[in-house]
């Protein structure tokens, strides 16, 4: 996926949306600029599928060498599948955060919280601010 197709929450976490079988799915992860400031990611926590996300509340955390952050859902519903890889190959979040290096899917039960989005221009802006 491109950045510049993906919309992306103050806490440096993104989303993409796609519809499947009339469900709207956003596949979330971590931007290569939170993966930056973290440096070495050396564990990640990640719920189980089946679990709800509320948009703005964390649904696990990755820890570094420097610090350990929540991981904060841009998106209201449920868990339907987690990149069970990733745990084991954390080097994915900084080599492709926007492909391979994606954290969870989730079935979205209310997408108001989509329109606080930021689009890639102003994620940017507010990264370099």
């Amino acid at each position: 996926m491109k950045p510049e197709d993906l919309k992306f929450a103050q806490s440096h976490e993104w989303a993409h949306f796609a519809q499947t079988d009339g469900q709207q799915i956003a596949t979330i992860g971590i931007s290569a600029h939170a993966v930056e400031a973290l440096s070495d990611v050396v564990y990640m926590e990640l719920p189980e599928v089946g679990a709800e996300v509320a948009a703005g509340t964390s649904f696990g955390e990755v820890e570094s060498v420097k610090a350990t952050s929540d991981l904060f859902s841009p998106v209201t519903g449920k868990v339907i599948e987690v990149n069970t890889a990733l745990p084991e190959n954390l080097d994915l979040l900084g080599s492709d955060p926007y492909g391979q290096g994606w954290i969870i899917k989730v079935e979205v039960t209310d997408d108001s919280s989509a329109a606080a989005l930021l689009d890639f221009t102003a994620y940017e802006a507010q990264c370099s601010e």
